[in-house]
Order: C-alpha cells, then structure tokens, then sequence
C-alpha cells in the first residue's frame, strides 16, 4: 500500500451490510449514522405501499402502522406508547418542547457550555422572546468523574430556573452524562429537564421511566441505524397539554377522543413521507440480530472498540485521555498535538479545521476534527459502529503521524 492509498475493508466483514463507499475509511458513524442495507429495503417497501395507492395509504393505512412503529419503539426506550410521537430529528423535539413552555423575564434557563449548538441556539431564541436568561454551567474537559458534571450543574440551580436542557450524550466531547441523577437531582429542587438525547438511541441502555425526565427527544437515524428523518419525543402524560407541534394542523381542532391531542396534533402536520419513521422496528430487529446478545452485546461490543480505539489513538500521538471510560459510549475524542493545529475554515457551513478536509482529500478518512475553545484545543472524534475495526483507527494513527512529519 502506497502512503496515500486507501486502507482496504474484508468486504467478508459487518460492512457489507451497508452500502458505505469501501473506498473510504469511515469513522464517523455519530455524525449521521449510516442504513443498513435491509433497513433501505424496508423504507422502499414502504414508500411503494404509499404510491401504489396514495389515498389508502395515509386515509386507511397510516395511522395503523405509525401506532405500530411507536408500540415497538416504545417497548425498546421503557416508555409507553401514549408518551411518544414522532419527529424528524432531535432538534425539532427540542424547538417543540422549548417553543411550546411559556416563560416569563427573570426565568433562569439553565444549559452546559457542552450543549449541542443548534439546541444552545432554540434556547437563546426563546430566551430572546421571553425575557428569559440562559445560565451556562461550566463542565470541565478534560474530566475526571461524572460527579463533576452534577457538581458544575448543580452549583447553577436558583429559585428562578425554571428548566433544564442537557444532553445525555455530548456532541463536541462525546461525554455520556449521569443523565438520571442529573434529572432526580433536579426534580427534587423544582427543576424539569428537557434531554436531548440526539446520540443516546442504540448507543446505550435506555428506560425513560427510569430516567425521569419531563422530556426526552433522541435521533432514530444514528446509533439505532433508522433512515434519516425518523426521532422521538417522549413527554411525560401529565406534560402533555403544554407541548405542540411547531406546524399546527388538522389535530388542533380534532373531535377525537381516542388519542391525545399530543399524538393527534404531532402525528399529522401535514403530507409528509413517513417511510422512516414506519422503518424504526426494522432497524431494532435487525442491528438487534447481529450478535448472538443483541442488543445488549452490540452496544458492549461498540463501547469495546471505542475504548480500545482511543486508547490506541492516544498512545500513537502521545496525547492524554480526556475522561476515564465510564463516560463514553460508541464515540471518543482524542486531543491533538499541537502539530496537528490548523485553523478553522470559516468559509465551511459551520466552520472546521483544515485537518478534516486534509485527511479526506488525501488518505480518505472520513472523521470529525473537534475545534474545543474551553480550552482552545482540537481533538479527533472517532465513532464505532459494528462495522468498524481496529485496523482503521491504526491507518488513522499512522496517517496523523506521518502529517506530524511531514
């Protein structure tokens, strides 16, 4: 293999049950998730029921197998069905509940300065509309314990805070938060909590009952391996009739009595392909068979290879691990050397360091670079999904020093 020579995939291997390009070294998985192959034919199937007959389809057939999607759904979060709908991403569960609470000036809106940006961005928004002020807790990264992070959220709780938005899993520093304690320590002080929990599905155990939140919203399309523009939002019964669609439509005035108005309202706002969310029991069935444990062996299997990926990673660059292994799941950051440095391209979407695109363009490795300013620091986030191997994360060692050389 030349050095800028592509690394080669076993097509023998769990890969070939996607249809990633085998031309590129994909270690970002968090980003989007990616479809198994049996979970596209699913959403095809679905679509052609749609167009063979529209009318039936959305009039006769719909609503049957949405209630059906959401049954299983909820068996596999510990929920019951009557808390769920159905949204296309975590962001708009987290625009609905926030856009749907009524807050008064002075209320505290309390967030951590790890919070995902877009979530950060709909809690400045209404806090703009309202009055309201948004209280940032500090957690440090690196980190030492969880307790740090119920320590840095806590110590921001006042009178005046009125809810709270975390993330069960991060995005920039892929931390798995004590998101339980976090709420029941809440709750006790009068706190509600909103959880975006955008990574949390399919990467780790979940039991929503357990958890406790008020509110709970996580992406289907990632770590569950659903098609994109499948998520849920769980709200709890007694929440219900505070928290609408951000499009009003027909359920606002339905004389239904079968359903909530919550599930009424958030089930249909208007003609939409619903192949993915119908898709979501096709994806727990299948990433649930692929080890002898199901689901319970992938997620250990994923969080092995994790660990055992950072772990390389960190002795390759001579770097210090950021967290111990408690709090990671299917996703890892490494920090960079300082030679491995570069300045953010602002001119991108969202702007991200040039090491990103370099290591691309020349050894296509398609992974996240992380521009932290808490400190300023850059780190490498590395995803494992079953279909990755330790013999990516070792090209991706090597290539990363043989740019510190170059």
């Amino acid at each position: 293999m030349t050095n800028n020579e592509p690394l080669q995939v076993d097509p023998s291997s769990w890969a070939k049950f996607w249809s990633l390009d085998p031309t590129i070294t994909f270690l970002n998985h968090g980003s989007y998730g990616a479809v198994p192959l049996p979970v596209m034919l699913a959403q095809q199937r679905s679509r052609q029921q749609l167009e063979q007959e529209p009318l039936r389809f959305f009039m006769r057939e719909f609503e049957q197998l949405l209630d059906q999607a959401r049954s299983q759904l909820a068996t596999f979060i510990g929920a019951d069905a009557a808390e769920l709908v159905f949204v296309p991403n975590a962001t708009t569960g987290v625009n609905s509940v926030l856009r749907s609470l009524s807050f008064n000036p002075g209320d505290e809106l309390l967030t951590t300065n790890q919070e995902y940006n877009a979530c950060r961005n709909a809690l400045e928004f209404v806090a703009s509309r309202t009055g309201a002020q948004v209280v940032v807790a500090r957690v440090p990264f690196p980190i030492q314990s969880p307790a740090q992070v119920i320590e840095a959220v806590l110590a921001k709780v006042s009178p005046r805070t009125k809810l709270a938005l975390l993330d069960h899993v991060t995005s920039q520093t892929a931390l798995v938060f004590p998101i339980q304690e976090l709420v029941s320590q809440l709750a006790a002080k009068g706190v509600d909590t909103l959880v975006d929990g955008a990574h949390a599905l399919g990467m780790l155990p979940l039991n929503l009952h357990e958890i406790g939140a008020a509110y709970y919203t996580s992406n289907c399309h990632k770590w569950l391996c659903a098609p994109k523009g499948s998520a849920f939002l769980y709200v709890q019964r007694e929440k219900q009739s505070l928290i609408r669609p951000l499009t009003i439509s027909h359920g606002a005035n339905s004389r239904r009595t079968d359903k909530s108005r919550f599930q009424l309202e958030f089930d249909w706002t208007g003609t939409d392909d619903p192949s993915a969310y119908l898709c979501v029991p096709e994806a727990i069935a299948f990433m649930g068979s692929l080890l002898p444990g199901g689901w319970s062996e992938l997620m250990a299997h994923n969080k092995t290879t994790t660990i055992a990926a950072r772990q390389l990673l960190c002795q390759a660059l001579g770097t210090k691990l950021p967290c111990p292994d408690q709090m990671i799941g299917s996703m890892a950051v490494v920090p960079l050397p300082d030679q491995l440095h570069w300045q953010e391209q602002e001119e991108k979407p969202r702007g991200w360091p040039v090491l990103q695109d370099i290591l691309l363009e020349r050894f296509q490795i398609e992974v996240p670079v992380i521009a932290w300013r808490e400190p300023s620091e850059q780190f490498i986030r590395v995803s494992a999904q079953i279909y990755n191997n330790r013999e990516q994360y070792q090209y991706l060692a090597s290539k990363l020093l043989q740019l510190i050389s170059d």
